[in-house]
């Protein structure tokens, strides 16, 4: 049975309908409060949220439904989600919460999970907390002297930025660095330049003006046609995308050159191996990564494991196996040395030491291989369609599939955080432009 809120990165949607309206964020405050009540005495959850208008509402809601059942709640206001993550474990609180739809448009909104540990939550807690959603709360309400207190936590921003630059050695400087830096007028908008400035370099800031409906707008790491062009014109050393709640770092080298996710996992991981940082001689991505790193990584010896879409997938599967370097070629760069979720900032300083260290132009550290030929695009369906259920689609596929052969790779999956149908092929150029055009005539014609 699949779950009714949660998607692959906790619950989102378009705000005021369905799954993101006030009344389920209240339902879910009271659920997840109870879920995580597992110990006699108070209870606490951290709450933080990026720049949308609508996160005003959702906050408030899940203030509610956390207090009615006895959670104390200690707010954040607009902080990077794994600034959440951290604060979670360093206030010791039961579970974390933050309130965005990551590099999704201002209208859409969304409701993310930590637990305990800083880490997302998995699929059997999720329908845990989804059960308890849909039955009776009224008898999980606290009595009058029992209900929690909700308190604001005015320094929330200055400890992240000193957990960020605790990620390096103490004498780490970027001084003589120029960085043009695009927060996409998100929950990074004033940690990420104060970071990066107090660790030296000469910062130029972009999308740090959010107005509760300009968040990932034309900026950030979805669109950095913007930030490639700044690099140009101040000659600066590097470009960073951060997205709207900050778990994500697209790159621009210092010829404007956009890097994405696989090759700064490419990057990261030759850096490391030739120091010995690698803990096994693995590195784990979902199966949209391309081609070239898979057969990068394999030159040096390191092996490629793939998981589902979704850096939670990632990292639980980075737990089991030991490794500590993952992510996805999106942007999400997991290093749970440093964190326990997705951090685009940490990664960030991350790179910029390995830059540091090769004393080489961002360019030469950053294209560390060829990508194969690869096409993505996406079949958008109306809310609640299930298009790849049906024969043409999956014969489509298998067809697809055949022709390819072992020389290519086609995935296609609906997203879990917006209706599209996403269609990946990589290999042989002719091959993939056929593959992808017949999956997706397919798509629309059963979504029709």
């Amino acid at each position: 049975m699949g779950k009714k809120y949660f998607g692959t990165d906790g619950v989102r949607g378009l705000t005021n309908s369905f799954p993101m309206t006030a009344e389920t964020a209240l339902r879910l405050g009271m659920a997840a409060g109870k879920h995580f009540a597992r110990h006699a005495g108070r209870h606490s959850v951290v709450i933080g949220k990026d720049t949308r208008l609508s996160g005003y509402m959702i906050e408030s809601a899940l203030v509610a439904g956390f207090t009615s059942v006895g959670m104390d709640v200690f707010q954040f206001g607009p902080l990077p989600t794994p600034g959440v993550a951290l604060m979670t474990r360093s206030l010791r609180a039961d579970l974390g919460v933050m309130i965005t739809a990551s590099h999704n448009p201002f209208h859409d909104n969304g409701i993310k999970l930590f637990g305990p540990d800083g880490k997302k939550l998995g699929d059997d807690e999720e329908m845990q907390i989804e059960a308890l959603m849909d039955g009776s709360l009224s008898d999980e309400l606290a009595a009058p002297t029992d209900l929690g207190r909700a308190k604001r936590i005015d320094d929330a921003q200055a400890r992240y930025v000193e957990i960020v630059k605790a990620s390096l050695p103490r004498r780490e400087s970027f001084s003589g660095m120029r960085l043009v830096v695009d927060c996409a007028n998100g929950a990074g908008y004033k940690v990420a330049p104060t970071a990066l400035w107090e660790l030296g370099a000469d910062v130029i800031p972009l999308g740090v003006e959010p107005n509760g409906f300009n968040v990932n707008d034309g900026c950030g790491s979805t669109a950095p046609d913007k930030l490639a062009q700044e690099v140009r014109k101040y000659r600066a050393d590097l470009g960073i995308a951060l997205d709207g709640d900050g778990d994500r770092l697209i790159l621009c080298d210092e010829r404007g050159k956009v890097i994405d996710g696989d090759q700064i996992i490419a990057m990261l991981a030759t850096h490391w191996n030739k120091l010995g940082k690698l803990a096994i001689p693995a590195v784990v991505t979902t199966v949209m990564s391309n081609l070239g790193l898979e057969r990068h990584l394999s030159s040096q010896g390191l092996t490629l494991e793939r998981t589902k879409v979704g850096d939670r997938y990632v990292s639980e599967r980075m737990q089991s196996t030991g490794a500590n370097l993952g992510g996805e070629a999106s942007g999400h760069i997991v290093m749970p040395d440093f964190s326990p979720t997705g951090d685009g900032l940490i990664a960030a300083l991350q790179v910029l030491r390995a830059i540091r260290e090769a004393d080489k132009p961002a360019s030469e550290c950053l294209n560390q291989f060829e990508p194969a030929p690869q096409i993505l695009e996406n079949v958008r369906i109306k809310p609640g369609q299930a298009p790849l259920e049906a024969d043409g689609v999956k014969a489509a596929i298998k067809a697809a599939e055949t022709d390819m052969g072992k020389d290519g790779r086609l995935v296609v999956r609906a997203s879990g955080t917006e209706p599209v149908i996403r269609v990946m092929a990589e290999g042989d150029e002719g091959l993939i432009r056929k593959a992808v055009d017949d999956v997706k005539s397919a798509i629309a014609a059963a979504a029709a």
